[in-house]
């Protein structure tokens, strides 16, 4: 009795259905729209990474921060107009899993003019006021913010942006957690990546001769360089001043190959370098961002550090009292051109 009263019912409302076909391609459309609008956001993500990395010279976003805010939308969103500082922070280990401290500590300055990116390194070594705990290393903000137990990035992340803001008084508008290990794989993406080194380097790890002079280096030699500090005659302060070379030798090599141009190759670094490649970018939508970053990208960056010197002995370090304030001022205004050509013997000679 129930089953024909159903039949029934059904009989009387099945002129009221639509017809399935059109129900059916409206279906598929929406789904097409949403997987074309996770692959733009993933190829959105991997830009920007190639687009930092290549201004930097560190070339691995490794993110343990879902965003917050969306990242990409169907119309171009406006482009933030005054300058931007990114923050990049290079792991001392090859796997998220295994980081205990940022050994390399990169701010990237995109001026309001877009005329070119500054790479201000900023030393691991340097005593600094750490929020709960005192005064200690620059890289142990990231160390103190990981906490016990399971590693969290984000929290690592945070206080060291935290430091590094108070440190400098500038806004830190986006930024990454960076790991040594896909620097093999994006050196060798690119065909390698030409280096110039004002002297020679001979590895701590691998025992490998550098040699003084300009040279082509493959994925595995990329990395092994970028982790020297031993045998320097100024240890971690001669490590970034190398990573800011491999940074023009990178940026070179993207440029020759036009890999933020052309989504094939974009898409085939994606593939190489995998899925998660998602940075910290603040309240800036990755979009704009891109667009803003990309305007320098065509520039030679000006590679120089925050001026500091050593406490007694190395490698404890301390802001210079004569040339720190200046520089810092210059940062907190913009005006790193004018500061840089007063100061010349401030800049890391890049080839």
């Amino acid at each position: 009795m129930i089953e024909d009263e159903l039949r029934a019912a059904f009989a009387r409302h099945e002129t009221l259905a639509p017809e399935a076909a059109p129900v059916r391609v409206a279906i598929d459309r929406t789904a097409l729209r949403r997987r074309r609008r996770r692959f733009r956001l993933r190829l959105g993500g991997t830009a920007l990474a190639l687009i930092v990395a290549a201004l930097v010279g560190v070339p691995a976003f490794t993110p343990d921060r879902p965003p917050t805010v969306p990242l990409l939308s169907e119309s171009v969103p406006p482009e933030p107009t005054g300058a931007l500082n990114v923050l990049l922070l290079g792991l001392d280990a090859a796997r998220p899993a295994d980081a205990r401290r940022a050994d390399s500590i990169l701010l990237l300055h995109v001026p309001a003019d877009r005329s070119r990116p500054y790479l201000v390194s900023l030393p691991r070594d340097l005593v600094t006021s750490i929020p709960g705990h005192g005064k200690d290393k620059l890289n142990m903000s990231f160390f103190y913010g990981l906490g016990t137990g399971r590693a969290d990035l984000t929290s690592g992340y945070d206080l060291t942006r935290r430091v590094v803001s108070e440190l400098t008084g500038v806004r830190i508008d986006a930024g990454a957690v960076l790991t040594y290990r896909a620097v093999r794989e994006l050196t060798d993406a690119v065909g390698g990546v030409p280096v110039c080194l004002p002297s020679r380097v001979q590895s701590h790890h691998t025992r490998r001769v550098y040699p003084a002079g300009c040279q082509q280096l493959d994925g595995v030699a990329a990395a092994d360089l970028l982790r020297q500090r031993y045998g320097l005659p100024e240890g971690g302060l001669d490590r970034d001043r190398n990573a800011q070379r491999y940074a023009a030798g990178l940026l070179r090599r993207v440029g020759e190959r036009g890999m933020l141009t052309n989504p094939a190759l974009l898409s085939q670094l994606l593939a190489r370098l995998g899925p998660d490649m998602v940075a910290d970018t603040g309240g800036t939508s990755l979009l704009a961002l891109l667009s803003a970053a990309a305007q320098g990208v065509g520039r030679a960056p000006v590679a120089l550090e925050l001026p500091v010197r050593y406490i007694d002995k190395a490698p404890y370090l301390e802001l210079d009292p004569r040339l720190a304030p200046g520089f810092l001022t210059a940062l907190r205004d913009d005006r790193l051109r004018a500061w840089t050509a007063a100061h010349p013997d401030r800049l890391t000679k890049l080839g």
